[in-house]
Protein backbone atom coordinates (compact mmCIF):
# COMPACT_ATOMS: atom_id res chain seq x y z
CA UNK A 1 0.00 0.00 0.00
CA UNK A 2 1.52 3.36 -0.89
CA UNK A 3 -1.16 6.17 0.66
CA UNK A 4 -0.76 9.39 -0.19
CA UNK A 5 0.91 12.27 1.34
CA UNK A 6 -1.12 13.95 4.27
CA UNK A 7 -3.68 10.78 4.61
CA UNK A 8 -3.65 9.23 8.40
CA UNK A 9 -2.82 5.68 8.72
CA UNK A 10 -1.87 3.26 11.35
CA UNK A 11 1.44 1.37 11.60
CA UNK A 12 0.37 -1.95 12.52
CA UNK A 13 3.58 -2.93 13.51
CA UNK A 14 3.91 -0.17 16.39
CA UNK A 15 -0.52 0.55 16.89
CA UNK A 16 0.47 4.14 16.44
CA UNK A 17 -1.72 6.06 13.86
CA UNK A 18 0.49 8.50 11.98
CA UNK A 19 0.03 10.98 8.99
CA UNK A 20 1.87 9.85 5.83
CA UNK A 21 4.85 12.97 4.90
CA UNK A 22 6.11 10.94 2.26
CA UNK A 23 8.33 7.61 0.87
CA UNK A 24 11.61 7.17 1.33
CA UNK A 25 12.85 4.39 -0.45
CA UNK A 26 10.93 0.86 0.75
CA UNK A 27 9.31 3.36 3.78
CA UNK A 28 6.38 5.26 4.27
CA UNK A 29 7.43 8.25 6.71
CA UNK A 30 4.69 9.23 9.47
CA UNK A 31 4.39 11.60 11.62
CA UNK A 32 1.93 11.45 14.88
CA UNK A 33 -0.89 13.34 14.87
CA UNK A 34 -0.29 17.32 16.36
CA UNK A 35 3.24 16.73 15.25
CA UNK A 36 6.98 15.11 16.47
CA UNK A 37 9.20 12.85 15.79
CA UNK A 38 8.88 10.82 11.84
CA UNK A 39 9.36 7.41 12.07
CA UNK A 40 9.38 4.86 9.01
CA UNK A 41 6.93 2.35 8.24
CA UNK A 42 7.04 -0.82 6.36
CA UNK A 43 4.28 -0.88 3.60
CA UNK A 44 2.65 -3.94 3.94
CA UNK A 45 2.06 -2.94 7.53
CA UNK A 46 0.45 0.39 7.10
CA UNK A 47 -3.56 0.60 6.68
CA UNK A 48 -5.76 3.43 6.59
CA UNK A 49 -7.22 4.68 10.00
CA UNK A 50 -10.80 4.30 10.47
CA UNK A 51 -12.91 7.89 11.53
CA UNK A 52 -12.91 6.10 15.20
CA UNK A 53 -8.80 5.94 15.35
CA UNK A 54 -8.43 9.52 14.13
CA UNK A 55 -10.74 10.87 16.36
CA UNK A 56 -8.74 8.94 19.05
CA UNK A 57 -5.50 10.18 18.25
CA UNK A 58 -6.76 13.58 17.90
CA UNK A 59 -8.34 13.38 21.44
CA UNK A 60 -5.37 12.08 22.68
CA UNK A 61 -2.90 14.91 21.42
CA UNK A 62 -5.68 17.76 22.94
CA UNK A 63 -6.08 15.94 26.11
CA UNK A 64 -1.64 15.95 26.03
CA UNK A 65 -1.96 19.60 25.50
CA UNK A 66 -3.91 21.17 27.57
CA UNK A 67 -2.02 19.00 30.66
CA UNK A 68 0.98 20.82 29.16
CA UNK A 69 2.78 17.63 27.68
CA UNK A 70 3.13 18.66 24.45
CA UNK A 71 3.33 22.47 22.83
Amino acid sequence: MKPPVGSHVVDTGSGRVGIVMGHEGPYVQLRPYGGGREWDAEPAEVRTATPTERISAETAYVNARSRGEVP
